[in-house]
């Protein structure tokens, strides 16, 4: 449903002869679970893009890593943005684990429910921010700690333990049982099940300490330097508020509202000046394209230029733009005239181009599709003077 709209909007640009040169199509694909259908697609003949990843000069980040079945983009995309964090702050390369977050976040999820009466969203995905508050209270342990993969597993799928989970806690709900304690006993067993149990203590260069000590002392992440960003006309500008979408399923109100000029030229200027950036919006578009590892805003969508606060609030209004992934931005470039931002993506999409994990977004696709995202305060310290 949510595509109807624009369909149609692209049906009668097309049947009305413009902008010949981005034709559409259906095209066969075989990555709808494994069974054999069709992509509504476009001709990316012409566009000119970068020519790999290295052409970026790409700011330090461990190679993709895969969310496989899981609905935890959030996490990959918020850990691999600390370990560029922890690198550019000294600390060293350092392989965070993204499952010690997914696991207490599925407990934290569990409370509100439980502390809500069952009024609380409950699905896979969160927000980047959300890592930042489990590591405040969990704190965080190495990918080599703890993979959240049982023995004889090899790949993330978390669809059989959430349908439990959920389940479960409707249940609950059902019988108006609201044990808080009970109730995540019995989802940490669940968890436990499917996941493996997280360690309480680690060893780090020979020194015992628990995950909690691990965060503040050995890493010292300084959690509360960072911001996140939205452009959205539905409070007003230079204040903060709430991110309306399910996944901020906690109803954070953290969110610096900008106007979509400051918003874009916020992720130019920060990557440009050493800062990675965790980003998040819509992928499900036509100028997504795997195989080409590119992500442009076809002319019969919109043409480049019309792209304003505007028309990124109307696809926001009428679904067309929803709350779908969150990534990892690592590089920047000018390319043939136009900015190209380099995305490392946990994604199955990123892997069937020939740069395996990442995607080139070029600017009017991050401009139009992508809503929020999250960075070191520094970076933005000119647009924070503005609250």
């Amino acid at each position: 449903m949510k595509r109807t709209g624009i369909v149609i909007f692209m049906v009668l640009l097309i049947s009305a002869g413009s902008l010949a040169q981005d034709r559409t199509f259906y095209k066969p694909t075989t990555t709808f679970y494994g069974k054999p259908d069709t992509v509504l697609s476009m001709d990316f003949e012409g566009i000119k893009s970068p020519s790999s990843p290295n052409s970026f000069n790409p700011l330090f980040h461990f190679p993709p890593v895969r969310q496989d079945t899981t609905g935890t983009c959030w996490a990959f995309a918020a850990t691999s943005y600390l370990e560029s964090e922890l690198y550019r702050l000294g600390k060293g390369k350092v392989k965070l684990s993204e499952m010690y977050i997914v696991y207490h976040e599925y407990l934290e999820k569990a409370r509100r429910f439980i502390r809500e009466k069952g009024d609380s969203y409950l699905g896979q995905g969160s927000e980047e921010n959300a890592a930042l508050l489990r590591i405040g209270q969990y704190g965080i342990v190495r990918a080599s700690d703890y993979s959240g993969l049982i023995e004889g597993q090899e790949h993330h799928s978390h669809g059989k333990m959430f349908k439990e989970i959920r389940k479960y806690l409707n249940f609950l709900k059902q019988n108006e049982n609201w044990d808080e304690d009970m109730a995540l006993a019995n989802v940490s067993m669940i968890l436990d099940k499917y996941l493996g149990p997280p360690p309480e203590k680690i060893t780090v260069d020979g020194v015992e300490m628990t995950p909690v000590q691990y965060a503040t002392e050995a890493l010292e992440i300084p959690l509360e330097e960072y911001v996140d960003f939205m452009s959205f006309k539905y409070i007003p500008f230079y204040t903060k508020g709430e991110y309306k979408v399910v996944d901020n399923w906690w109803h954070s109100g953290e969110f610096h509202n900008v106007p979509l000029d400051d918003w874009y030229s916020a992720v130019v200027r920060a990557v440009k000046n050493g800062y990675t950036v965790a980003i998040g919006g819509d992928v499900s578009e036509i100028g997504k394209y795997g195989e080409g590892d590119i992500a442009i805003v076809p002319e019969f969508d919109i043409p480049m230029k019309y792209i304003d606060q505007d028309a990124r609030e109307f696809r926001f209004d009428n679904e067309t733009s929803g709350d779908d992934h969150a990534l990892h931005l690592v590089g920047y470039q000018r390319y043939a005239g136009q900015d190209w931002f380099l995305i490392k993506d946990s994604g199955s999409s990123a892997t069937k181009g020939r740069f395996n994990g990442y995607y080139f977004y070029r600017g009017d696709y991050l401009k139009l599709k992508m809503l929020t995202f999250l960075v070191h305060k520094d970076a933005v310290e000119w647009l924070l003077k503005k609250f």
